[in-house]
């Protein structure tokens, strides 16, 4: 079941380089289209959502975010860059909900993700709340410590449809954080940021939503943070092959290797003074080392080698095996 959230209006230019106000779209969805024939799309007025938002801020199943920063884990970005290769071909950006805890301190650790479906027109947003039940349910008998915590979506930036759907999730979870992918390259990079929405009003009357960039600490270990800059720092035609990627691997660690070398040579000869950490870390490094003769260590670098050829031609022939068999299948059915 899709849920239309209202109208959208285009956003006021930005007060601050670091804030985005929105038109307050609560009187809006008042005035937005009715719903279709078939009753799978309902329209929601203002009455109902501040009915709703104030039966969530009584709720006691929900859980109360006052985040002054944000933490996320590396699978989450991969997931989003997933679900937005993998989108419809008509939609221009995907979004989902963000799922994780909220530390003592404040942080919002967001751990876990999934995708929404929605659609967007030229004067509403439409989501179907079904779906995303669900897969909350889903992920609850997985790993019930993992809640809402807020929404992403890709795309620069906060847009016009931003503030109806963070409306939307205001209902699932009080002060949700937002989360923005920058799938297009924007700034020549693949850029992520972190918001929370507060209301601004005069008086009694909602006059916009303001979203307020916070700080973003993205968790990855090596291996992560290598895929990770590759999908940041430009766009590619191609991901790297494992020989290619070996090779830059190789180049980098002969780049720190040259470093430390360096380093101790400045230590021997008293331009640099000794640091007992970094000896001892240098000592380790070493010590863990395997002592292999040249002969030994190129003998086993080249049956890895034949290994992974070896894999690599067995998919290859599977791959046709069942090409030929799809084809093979389609031809018996149309005769």
């Amino acid at each position: 079941m899709k849920e239309t959230l209202g109208r959208k209006r285009e956003p006021n230019p930005p007060t601050h380089p670091e804030l985005l106000v929105l038109p307050c779209l609560r009187c809006a969805a008042a005035t937005s289209a009715s719903a279709s024939a078939a009753g799978a799309t309902s329209s929601i007025s203002s009455d109902s959502i501040a009915l709703q938002a104030m039966a969530a801020a009584t709720s006691p199943s929900l859980l109360f975010l006052s985040s002054s920063s944000a933490r996320v884990e590396a699978v989450v970005l991969f997931n989003i860059c997933d679900s937005y290769v993998r989108r419809p071909d008509q939609a221009e950006r995907v979004i989902g909900t963000l799922l994780g805890s909220v530390l003592p301190d404040g942080t919002v650790h967001v751990r876990n993700s999934y995708v929404v479906p929605h659609s967007e027109s030229a004067d509403q947003v439409a989501i179907d709340i079904e779906y995303h039940h669900n897969m909350y349910a889903s992920h609850q008998k997985v790993n019930p410590k993992e809640v809402i915590v807020g929404w992403f979506s890709t795309g620069f930036g906060v847009s016009a449809g931003s503030t109806l759907i963070h409306d939307f999730y205001s209902r699932e979870v009080q002060n949700p954080i937002h989360v923005t992918v920058d799938t297009g390259f924007t700034r020549g990079e693949a850029s992520v940021k972190a918001y929370i929405s507060t209301n601004l009003s005069l008086g009694d009357r909602h006059l916009a939503a303001q979203f307020q960039e916070i700080p973003l600490d993205l968790r990855m270990i090596e291996a992560q943070k290598t895929g990770y800059e590759i999908l940041k720092s430009t766009m590619v035609e191609k991901l790297p092959s494992d020989l290619e990627g070996m090779e830059s691997s190789m180049e980098k660690l002969y780049t720190l290797i040259d470093d430390i070398y360096k380093y101790v040579d400045d230590v021997v000869e008293g331009r640099v003074a000794p640091d007992n950490t970094i000896g001892r870390f240098i000592s380790d490094s070493i010590a863990s080392m395997p002592k292999l003769s040249p002969a030994a260590f190129d003998k086993l670098f080249n049956d890895k080698i034949q290994d992974n050829l070896a894999l690599v031609y067995l998919s290859s022939i599977t791959r046709t095996q069942i090409s030929i068999a799809e084809k093979l299948n389609t031809a018996a059915q149309i005769l």
